[in-house]
């Protein structure tokens, strides 16, 4: 099967425990227990607390072991920054590293750091996590777009970095979508009419990404996927359904949280996938859908949004030479 994931936090994981990607028993993911997959694309998001002393830092750690992941692994994996690269690991067999941040709080209230970001091939850029920052409210700390947040907004949009709603505030949302003309994505959100987690979609935010032509990864994370906090498998499935009555074939997508959440009964990690495609044919869903939910949608959708905005490798040397 082919598999195109928008959200882990399985890097950070890399980096702060020092597990290796290629091969570990500890982690929910690893380029090993990936390797069946006929094409396989994964986010690999740098996290950044809420509570973070110097997020930027934290960042370039995170940013740094993926660069020594991609060297030791380049036989089995490789960095996306352009359509064409996208391509080439189709072609290679090899899963096509996306990096994204989570977290706007990385660019410590400066704009030049969205540069840096670029720099390191970051694609997406989640704008909170739970707690406000300079760019606007959090899910858990409401708030809207600030000045600074708009400044940017802008800038994201000139260096072709996308926008990603989960965590933010509605109004938060509703500013961002006021505020740009590109697409905006969730990449790791489940329905609020199933889950009244504040981290979920109103079916209203919903259909705005979708008019957008943007994307929602569907998140595994129990709390999101059942207000009783226990969930199954099935519960995916059921957010997908609520998703695709909105008219969401060409919309929903996988946003797993491996390394960053618990997952539901039935769900252990990235070899689990596999069994969820099968759930999803077992409950009337045809291939062609299957594959868009699970791989093509995002596909498609990187595919056309791809750009290569540095063309040196390395443009920033102070900032990687600390």
């Amino acid at each position: 099967m082919r598999y195109f994931d928008l959200h882990c936090d399985t890097m950070g994981e890399c980096s702060l425990k020092d597990i290796p990607l290629r091969n570990n028993q500890t982690l929910q993911l690893s380029l090993e227990r990936g390797r069946d997959f006929s094409s396989w694309f994964q986010c690999f998001a740098a996290w950044i607390p809420d509570d973070a002393v110097s997020p930027l830092a934290y960042f370039r750690r995170v940013a740094k072991r993926l660069e020594w992941e991609l060297k030791q692994n380049s036989d089995w994996m490789m960095q996306c920054r352009t359509a064409e690269d996208m391509r080439q690991a189709v072609q290679e067999k090899k899963c096509g590293a996306i990096f994204t941040v989570e977290g706007g709080s990385v660019l410590e209230g400066r704009l030049e750091v969205l540069e840096e970001l670029a720099g390191w091939g970051v694609k997406v850029m989640t704008l909170t996590w739970n707690a406000a920052n300079q760019i606007g409210g959090g899910a858990q700390e409401p708030g809207g777009l600030t000045k600074f947040g708009r400044e940017v907004l802008e800038e994201m949009e000139h260096l072709h970095i996308i926008p990603d709603v989960s965590h933010a505030s509605e109004p938060l949302f509703w500013d961002t979508l006021e505020n740009t003309k590109g697409p905006v994505i969730a990449t790791h959100s489940d329905a609020r009419s199933l889950c009244s987690h504040p981290r979920n979609l109103t079916d209203e935010q919903f259909l705005a990404i979708k008019e957008r032509g943007g994307l929602v990864g569907l998140n595994f994370y129990p709390t999101f996927l059942a207000d009783s906090g226990k969930a199954k498998a099935m519960d995916i499935l059921r957010h997908a359904e609520h998703f695709l009555a909105l008219g969401g074939e060409n919309v929903l997508a996988m946003g797993s949280d491996f390394d960053g959440a618990d997952m539901p009964s039935g769900i252990t990690g990235i070899e689990s996938m596999e069994y969820l495609a099968e759930l999803f044919a077992r409950n009337g869903y045809a291939d062609e859908l299957i594959d868009r939910i699970f791989y093509q949608n995002s596909f498609r959708f990187f595919e056309k949004y791809m750009w290569d905005m540095v063309k040196s490798d390395r443009p920033f040397d102070k900032p990687y030479n600390l």
